[in-house]
């Protein structure tokens, strides 16, 4: 039985996590839960699977949820605040811990527990794009093993031999692919871009995910971000990662090797295969989801992305090439920005434009603390207010 802990469990990644966990109830022991402020759905898994812990970056909502519980008699341990987080993502009955809270709130979390030595399962992308370095040594100094979840890492993970599991260089390795599936707007001209709405924006084809993270899979921000990602997970430049779009999104990402060889990994688009791969890993262990049938699937298309109709994933590229606290700012811009188009004050075609605007008044620095992170964070998401605000006084 392996501990595990499961950070932003009411997030469909932590609600995928225990769909896989709870079909190996000999394997996995769920220790604790911890969510942002959803205490219904904390409570009705907490009810679910009885962990020892309960944590709530919400004070308010942790108080709800502890009530709850009481009326149900549930013995589950509530906590609440920030250091919640961290108090659970340390527990020494945890082996695992799975890391899903969605921006900078799970920052300290996943640090915490790399630092502790635990088996990290990397969905927190704020992690890598805002303190790569430091998540990359702090596992490295403890021993913690990083296993990515994100779909298209998990594949680039399953594809490179054994022995690259951590920070050692790849050797052998010519260049990892990313594959993109191009968004709901792969086919649509520029000039129409204006017109787009948040509905439009987060009707994904093939993957059901949060609205932020859909509205950067339309812009293909999210495959720049990725690609910051896989520079600390792989140790390689941003010139040794491509992208490219495949709309079919059955070949997550592939590995091209010296030898003129490329292995890649397929499956149905489901997140429930790259979290049963790093919560069984060494092992296989089932998943839920049914086996790919390619005659069924027909046919696997693959083209160029075009960074003149998606600029966000050229801003995200420039970013890890400058490195330092520019990934950080880019994603922070971002986040601003995309918040707007959903509160419908931004056009979509405009996410970019105020994340390029950010960049160019930004001086890049080296990020050496979590603190030289978090600044660049917090600047960024202050100049791209004043860029909103700009453009709301002029009508833009």
């Amino acid at each position: 039985m392996r501990g595990l802990v499961v950070l932003g469990s009411t997030g469909s990644i932590g609600e995928n996590t225990l769909d896989v966990a709870t079909r190996h109830p000999d394997r996995f022991r769920i220790v604790a839960l911890a969510a942002r402020a959803n205490d219904k759905i904390l409570a009705e898994q907490c009810l679910r699977c009885r962990p020892d812990y309960a944590a709530m970056l919400d004070r308010t909502a942790a108080a709800r949820l502890a009530e709850r519980l009481a009326t149900q008699h549930c013995a589950t341990r509530v906590l609440a605040g920030p250091e919640a987080l961290v108090t659970v993502a340390t527990l020494p009955e945890a082996e695992l811990v799975m890391a899903a809270i969605v921006g900078a709130a799970g920052l300290a979390p996943t640090l915490a527990a790399a630092a502790a030595g635990k088996q990290l399962l990397l969905a927190n992308k704020e992690a890598l794009v805002l303190a790569g370095d430091l998540l990359i040594d702090a596992a490295r100094k403890s021993g913690s093993r990083i296993l990515p979840i994100d779909s298209e890492h998990n594949a680039v993970f399953q594809c490179l031999p054994p022995g690259h599991e951590g920070d050692r260089p790849l050797a052998g390795v010519t260049r990892i692919v990313l594959t993109a599936s191009g968004g709901p707007f792969l086919k649509m001209r520029r000039e129409d871009f204006a017109s787009v709405t948040p509905e439009q924006a987060v009707a994904h084809p093939n993957w059901r995910m949060g609205r932020k993270i859909s509205v950067d899979s339309a812009t293909l921000m999210n495959k720049g971000l990725e690609l910051i990602e896989a520079c600390h997970l792989f140790g390689v430049g941003p010139d040794r990662v491509r992208i490219v779009i495949h709309p079919q999104s059955i070949v997550h990402s592939l590995v091209e090797f010296d030898d003129g060889s490329v292995l890649a990994q397929l499956s149905h688009p489901d997140m429930r295969v790259p979290i049963a791969n790093a919560l069984g890993w060494p092992e296989r262990i089932a998943s839920g989801v049914q086996s790919l049938d390619l005659v069924q699937v027909a046919q696997l298309s693959f083209e160029a992305p075009d960074l003149e109709r998606f600029p966000c994933l050229g801003l995200a590229i420039r970013a890890a090439r400058s490195g330092g606290t520019a990934p950080a700012v880019v994603n922070a811009a971002n986040e601003v920005a995309v918040a707007a188009f959903l509160e419908r004050s931004l056009n979509f075609d405009d996410i970019a434009t105020v994340i390029d605007s950010v960049l160019q008044q930004h001086q890049v620095r080296a990020v050496r603390t979590l603190e030289d992170a978090l600044a660049a964070d917090a600047w960024a998401r202050d100049r791209a207010g004043a860029a909103l605000s700009v453009r709301l006084a002029a009508g833009a």
